[in-house]
């Protein structure tokens, strides 16, 4: 991958429905914006890191820290869209989607996210996958993923998937991280293509690339990210950062 430009891109929309500003809420004194931010750019894989947002007050956050950043249309109406916006402006081979909302980022995860690249299989996208702990098989929040032995992901659901039907319990279940990468083709097919039937129903974009026959394959990574989304999460986060960073 050494001669393949990476380009990291983080969608920041500030108009959060479930937390409201959250990219913009404190976590330990700083934004949690930074700390995503912080964390991408500890990536080596990466050679450039821009955010994607839709707001003037992230933005002013971004040129405060000296972060590259871009403003995109705010009636976009996803963050793979926001990414796309950035790719018709900035060249780069392969394009990472951090979610702004994931402070816990680690390399090892960009590690596992570009491994697949480098195979020599026809791999338009990849996304990652870690164990799903237990207390999250049966929970809808918690997305589970299945793929063919090669790796191409199979289907996406928020209901526990696979189903054990003889109840023998050797089913193994796996939890999908929010973390992408995209060839610049089909990032820039993406959006070409309108919401399919399945992201309608189970809520979730990724399945868009499985039902247009994209190649998206799924990595396993040992370590586990938590999204923010509620009082709740950010309430773990700030435990997690502060054991780890002494933050």
């Amino acid at each position: 991958m050494s001669e393949t430009r990476i380009l990291g891109v983080i969608p920041a929309r500030l108009a959060s429905t479930r937390l409201p500003g959250k990219v913009l809420r404190p976590l330990l004194g700083k934004p949690m914006l930074q700390w995503v931010v912080e964390a991408a750019q500890r990536c080596p894989q990466l050679q450039e890191v821009v955010v994607a947002t839709d707001s003037e007050e992230v933005g002013a956050l971004c040129q405060a820290h000296g972060w590259q950043w871009q403003m995109t249309d705010a009636a976009l109406p996803s963050g793979t869209d926001r990414m796309r916006a950035v790719a018709l402006e900035r060249e780069a081979d392969i394009y990472v989607n951090i979610q702004g909302d994931e402070p816990l980022l680690k390399p090892e995860h960009i590690d596992a996210l570009l491994r697949p690249f480098s195979r020599g299989m026809h791999v338009e996208c990849s996304t990652v996958k870690t164990l799903c702990a237990p207390e999250n098989v049966h929970n809808p929040n918690a997305v589970k993923v299945v793929h063919a032995t090669d790796g191409r992901a199979l289907y996406f659901s928020r209901a526990t998937i696979p189903y054990d039907r003889d109840g023998a319990g050797k089913a193994t279940y796996w939890k999908h991280l929010g973390l992408y990468a995209y060839r610049r083709d089909a990032l820039l097919r993406f959006g070409t293509l309108a919401a399919s039937p399945l992201e309608q129903t189970e809520r979730l974009e990724q399945l868009r690339l499985l039902e247009n026959g994209l190649a998206l394959y799924v990595e396993a990574v040992e370590f586990d990210t938590v999204g923010v989304d509620t009082e709740a999460d950010v309430a773990r986060v700030e435990a997690l950062l502060q054991e780890r960073f002494g933050a």
